[in-house]
């Protein structure tokens, strides 16, 4: 084998390691309110998870849904921050890539927002979105 064949074949074996190594983004991000509320709902004597998803319902066509589940479906994505995980359906989670999940508390109400980058318009009432 030559040198630069040598060289060549470790600079592709380095390449690939940089590869696998590399950090991934998580596919949905939660504020510090939302993860203190959901560490609340998820306590209890049953072990349980909270899932996310996006259903076709309300004003724009297209509103979050959340769900307690016992178990991780086969291709959920999971969001871990913290000690809390929140699980993504495999079927929502291109609309809700790069989303923020918020908790916000005013006089008259409580409720999860959620800060999607790629919803490109919303109802006036703001519980649907459209992508």
């Amino acid at each position: 084998m030559s040198v630069a064949t040598a060289t060549t074949i470790s600079s592709l074996a380095s390449n690939i390691a940089a590869k696998r190594l590399r950090p991934t983004r998580a596919a949905m991000t939660l504020t510090p309110k939302a993860v203190e509320r959901l560490r609340k709902l998820v306590q209890g004597p049953d072990p349980k998870l909270i899932r996310v998803a996006v259903k076709n319902k309300g004003c724009a066509g297209l509103s979050y849904v959340l769900e307690y589940t016992k178990d991780k479906g086969k291709f959920d994505e999971v969001v871990q921050q913290e000690d809390v995980t929140v699980l993504i359906d495999s079927k929502s989670l291109f609309k809700m890539l790069g989303s923020e999940m918020d908790y916000v508390e005013d006089k008259l109400s409580s409720k999860f927002v959620f800060n999607n980058p790629n919803a490109k318009e919303s109802c006036g009432c703001g519980e649907s979105f459209t992508v």
